[in-house]
């Protein structure tokens, strides 16, 4: 008996609700276990070392890392989170080094604020887990179509134990960057360019490394042209996009200050400089095995096991994956590696990496060839995890 054309029809979009409904409830899933597993390390963690002295930035004081039930929610608030929620609650002030940090995350705190009945660390904290949790759902579902099920399965599960994770859930701007930047790839993957070009002007907007979505959304809509011979002009529009948020945050300086490269020049605050990426790499390795204990040497010898496997998958990403991915995870780890501090060359790269999402590919790709390597990829992330948020916590340099 042969099946007419609407039976089959309705059975490919039964399938497809179901695989909609089983990826969405598995990233429910795993975010859910991320957020409380998380929560309990900072809830024991906070106190379960000798905290160093907090570091307030302008406009917002820092909460001391006290042990109690108060650290559900401040045990987050660290670091460049303290910045992101001065901003939103005292905007830019020229030359105290504000300018570094872009308008995106703070403008959706201040949206969100009000609704929480004008409280910024929740509203940095709603918006935060919101992205992370929707980063997830979207990596799912392009991971299944760049890859297959089982590798999209892995990939979130990866991210969610990945050893900086727990930054999409504290006030920075990695989680929504990363859903925009997730979004952006995605809608140019399947040819909806104007969703495409909106979100990376969101994601240009959000940290400055965004404009460089340009490069990877340009590729995208050339190798189009070539396998269907679409004409790439609008496409190309579309991904111009992605130095609006940059450009307009440039004007909005040199409105304010008289200098549109604010952002740029205020980064001094930081004392990083221009190094080749070789010289980083080898800088940072000679450190990392140069010194014993916790400080200095601890900190470069962390930085390098996080970020050498990274850029070992980082090749596996330009083999074997699409020319899109390839150049999206290697500008954002090229241009942290060429503006590096000298100190500790690798400072925040961990960081960094938890936005380079083709990385976890990588791991997911190598996973299935051997049995245990899933396992020892979930455990030894998620070791490192523990270790680097208990640091966090505790005010040490893990930022």
């Amino acid at each position: 008996m042969r099946t007419s054309p609407a039976t089959t029809e309705q059975s490919v979009r039964a399938e497809d609700r179901a695989r909609i409904r089983r990826g969405l409830l598995y990233c429910l899933g795993v975010f859910v276990a991320m957020r409380v597993g998380l929560t309990l390390v900072a809830l024991i963690g906070t106190g379960l070392l000798e905290a160093l002295p907090p570091v307030s930035a302008p406009g917002w004081a820092a909460p001391p890392a006290d042990p109690g039930w108060h650290v559900l929610v401040t045990a987050w608030e660290r670091f460049d989170g303290l910045w992101f929620l001065s901003i939103a609650s005292n905007g830019y002030v020229d030359g105290n080094g504000s300018a570094a940090f872009f308008p995106g995350y703070p403008l959706l705190i201040r949206a969100v604020s009000p609704v929480l009945g004008g409280h910024p660390l929740a509203a940095a904290l709603l918006v935060s887990n919101v992205s992370a949790f929707g980063s997830m759902v979207v990596l799912y579902f392009l991971s299944a179509s760049e890859l297959d099920e089982g590798a999209a399965r892995r990939t979130v599960v990866y991210l969610a134990v990945f050893p900086t994770a727990f930054f999409l859930l504290a006030p920075y701007s990695e989680a929504p960057f990363l859903l925009l930047a997730l979004v952006s790839l995605w809608a140019a993957r399947r040819r909806r360019w104007a969703i495409a070009g909106l979100a990376a002007a969101g994601a240009s907007a959000t940290r400055s490394i965004g404009a460089l979505l340009f490069i990877p959304l340009v590729a995208e809509a050339i190798g189009q042209r070539r396998e269907s011979g679409e004409p790439p002009g609008a496409k190309l529009a579309w991904s111009a996009l992605a130095l609006a948020g940059a450009t307009g945050y440039a004007l909005f300086w040199q409105a304010l200050s008289g200098d549109s490269l604010a952002p740029l020049h205020q980064q001094a605050t930081w004392q990083r400089g221009l190094l080749f990426p070789t010289e980083t790499v080898v800088r940072a390795t000679a450190e990392a095995w140069r010194f014993p204990g916790l400080y200095p040497g601890g900190y470069h010898l962390l930085d390098w096991i996080i970020v050498v496997p990274a850029l070992a998958a980082g090749v596996w990403v330009a083999r074997h994956t699409r020319l899109a991915f390839g150049l999206y995870t290697w500008l954002s780890l090229l241009v942290p590696l060429s503006f590096a501090f000298g100190p500790r060359p690798f400072m925040s790269m961990p960081r960094f990496l938890v936005v380079v999402f083709p990385l976890l590919w990588a791991f997911a790709a190598w996973a299935p060839k051997r049995r245990g390597i899933h396992e020892a990829v979930v455990a030894s992330f998620a070791g490192l995890q523990v270790l680097m948020l208990v640091l966090f916590v505790n005010w040490y340099f893990v930022f």
